[in-house]
């Protein structure tokens, strides 16, 4: 059995020859010339993470080759978050061809598009389907302004698991306001919506010990109950100017609403039943 779990650590290599970037992606735009597997261990396996689900990083857009290499060779320490193009004509079947290789959701950046038709299309509604048949998680990289579309199409395709991914932002660029804790917590009403408990490094204050983030997390706790939460360190971003042990400390030690058995299901029974069952 897993002690914890962390659902948001980024892997890429060096090795640019094997493993080229996307388009438009320089090498001097990364923070670190390379993250691996190992080092993400390393962080880790020192706070008592001993899984940890790897989601594609931007660098690489729709080349999931270096996260898929990382699962096949640690499948059951690694799962999978991928990206597929949502623009493509069948992003669906390249959806359930991921799903072989432990795959288990697929990332929807929001990025700057229009709110309110972020996720119009073809594409989209074919991903969101196959989710909902295949049981496959939709996790969206968005902000509060996209939380409305992201709400009817979770009514329009209810199967569908949705994993939103850092709290939806809130706090990233200004602060905690509470028409956009009402916005995510709002989305709880959706039964199979679950929320990442992540990132504290770009939200609120953005340093530890994130204690400003208690409020937030507690309203969300509230609306989605702990078996429909996960935490995520954001790793190795989080780790550029704190340690791995400020993210997990927040929900393993500091916030006295959260009971015992609240902090087994955000630390690992969700993502453990989600990402490894």
């Amino acid at each position: 059995m897993s002690r914890y779990i962390d659902t948001h650590v980024h892997v890429w290599t060096d090795d640019l020859r094997k493993y080229p970037l996307g388009p438009g992606f320089k090498p001097e735009r990364m923070p670190l010339p390379r993250f691996l597997p190992e080092d993400a261990l390393r962080h880790a396996n020192a706070s008592g993470v001993n899984r940890i689900v790897l989601v594609q990083i931007s660098f690489y857009r729709f080349d999931n080759r270096y996260l898929l290499d990382a699962i096949r060779a640690r499948p059951e320490t690694f799962s999978g978050i991928a990206m597929v193009d949502w623009k493509a004509p069948r992003p669906d079947d390249v959806m359930r061809e991921l799903a072989r290789v432990h795959v288990r959701g697929f990332r929807i950046p929001a990025g700057g598009n229009e709110p309110e038709a972020w996720l119009d299309g073809d594409g989209m509604e074919r991903m969101f389907r196959c989710g909902g048949k295949e049981r496959l998680a939709i996790c969206p990289l968005l902000t509060p302004a996209h939380l409305p579309a992201l709400s009817r199409m979770c009514a329009k395709f209810p199967d569908t698991p949705v994993i939103i991914d850092h709290l939806a932002r809130i706090g990233a660029s200004g602060p905690v306001r509470d028409e956009d804790v009402a916005a995510l917590c709002s989305l709880a009403r959706h039964r199979n919506v679950m929320v990442k408990v992540s990132a504290f490094n770009s939200l609120g204050a953005k340093k530890p010990p994130h204690l400003d983030l208690a409020p937030l997390i507690k309203r969300v706790h509230e609306a989605f109950g702990a078996r429909r939460l996960m935490w995520g360190s954001d790793t190795p971003f989080q780790t550029q100017h704190e340690t791995y042990e400020d993210s997990i400390a927040l929900i393993r030690d500091r916030l006295d609403f959260l009971s015992a058995e609240d902090k087994d299901w955000m630390l690992r029974r969700t993502a453990e039943e989600f990402f490894w069952k």
